[in-house]
Formats: structure tokens, sequence, C-alpha cells
């Protein structure tokens, strides 16, 4: 699905990552906390073969939000919980807020023991996002990935989420695969997939310049057409 790609990233960065539909964005990211194994080469944290790290201990230390926002029966407060036990009443509030799920929250009676269905059926996609956001950043983990997360939120909550990552979470070293532009052009490298490789990365503004495939879709997104260099 993916080959020849190698890449370092520096503690606390942030990396974008874009590309077409099945360009192998997901599973780049999904080697990180071995959710898949490589067939070949290694995967290092810290110089640190991951295979060598226990998986609890591993996994304990990166925040994953998958593309399907997964919630269970039961209260937010609950959903919250399952990113972190011994979570204080402090720590549920400040992930929300980080999350951009305060916002809704805040408005039913009972709060954070406000029931939830099967799948989190009665809230809505956006909302539904923004808790599974807040169970990851509630971890306060060293790596945080965000595969797709912010497809469902609105422009305003997304821009609350990368204003909280700036702020509260700069020393997290941070994944945000997403489709849109937007979502990952403040990145400190941006990853272009293409073809289950990386096709170019660099800072957005090195991207317009020199990948076709970033330009094109900066262009289908901004409404100036596709350009081809």
């Amino acid at each position: 699905v993916i080959q020849d790609i190698s890449f370092k990233v520096k503690a606390g960065q942030t990396i974008g990552i874009i590309g077409s539909t099945g360009s192998g964005k997901s599973t780049l990211v999904k080697l990180i906390p071995r959710l898949y194994d490589p067939e070949s080469g290694a995967i290092l944290i810290d110089g640190v073969n991951v295979k060598d790290i226990p998986l609890e201990k591993l996994r304990t230390a990166i925040g994953f939000v998958p593309q399907k926002a997964t919630l269970f029966s039961g209260t937010i407060e609950d959903n919250l919980r399952f990113g972190k036990d011994e979570a204080t009443k402090n720590d549920l509030e400040q992930a929300a807020k980080s999350a951009a799920a305060s916002e809704f929250i805040d408005r039913f009676e009972d709060g954070f023991a406000h029931p939830l269905l099967q799948g989190a059926a009665n809230l809505s996609g956006g909302q539904r996002q923004r808790l599974t956001m807040a169970r990851a950043f509630i971890r306060d983990a060293n790596i945080l990935i965000l595969d797709d997360s912010t497809s469902a939120i609105d422009p305003l909550s997304e821009a609350m989420v990368k204003q909280a990552l700036k702020q509260d979470y700069s020393q997290t070293t941070v994944f945000i695969i997403s489709s849109k532009i937007s979502s990952i052009r403040d990145a400190d490298q941006i990853f272009v997939m293409k073809d289950g490789q990386i096709e170019a990365s660099g800072s957005h503004e090195e991207l317009l310049i020199n990948s076709n495939v970033y330009r094109d879709i900066y262009a289908s997104q901004s409404g100036l057409g596709v350009v081809n260099g």
C-alpha cells in the first residue's frame, strides 16, 4: 500500500498529510501505534524501534483520533474517561474546550453527565468528531494523530481546535491527516501522498511552487480550477 517512504519529525512539530482517497495517508499514520507493522524498514521513536517498545507503553504515549468517530452508550464523561480513567473535572473541561466541544456540552442541562446512545446517535456528526478529539486530547499524549477528524466540523470549531493545538499542545508531536488544505496549511511540514508514496514535502508556500499534486488540490478547493505547472 505504501513504499519507499522515509522522513524525520522533530518533537513538537505539526505534520500535515494530504492526498487523494487511497493514496496511503491513513496507512502511514497507523504504522506509528502499530495498528499495522511494515513488511520492511523500521519506525523509530527517539531512536527506538517501535517493535521494541511494549505495546501498551507505546499506545499510552499516543492519542489517536480515527476517521470514524467511535463513541459508546453511557455519559459524555464515561466516553472521555476511555482516554484517561483518572481524569479530573479540570481535565475533562480542558479537553472539551480544546476540541471545541464545550460549546454544545454546556448547552446540555446535565453537561458531562448527558447520556449518549450507542454510537452517540443522538449527536450530530460534528459533535461526535469533537468528542472523539476530546477523548484523545485528555490523554495528554506525546504524539497526537488526527486522521481526517475535522471533516464534519464547522470552520469556526476547526479554527478553535487548531488554536488549541498551537497553544495547549505545543510540546506534542501532531500528525493531521486531511483532505482539506485549510486544516494543514499551517503545519511545520506537509507531506503530499500519491500512490502510496510521499510525492513532495515542505511548507504550504513551498508546495505551491514544487508540487503539481498539491497545487491542483489547492486550486480545486480555492475555486481557481486545476492548475498544471
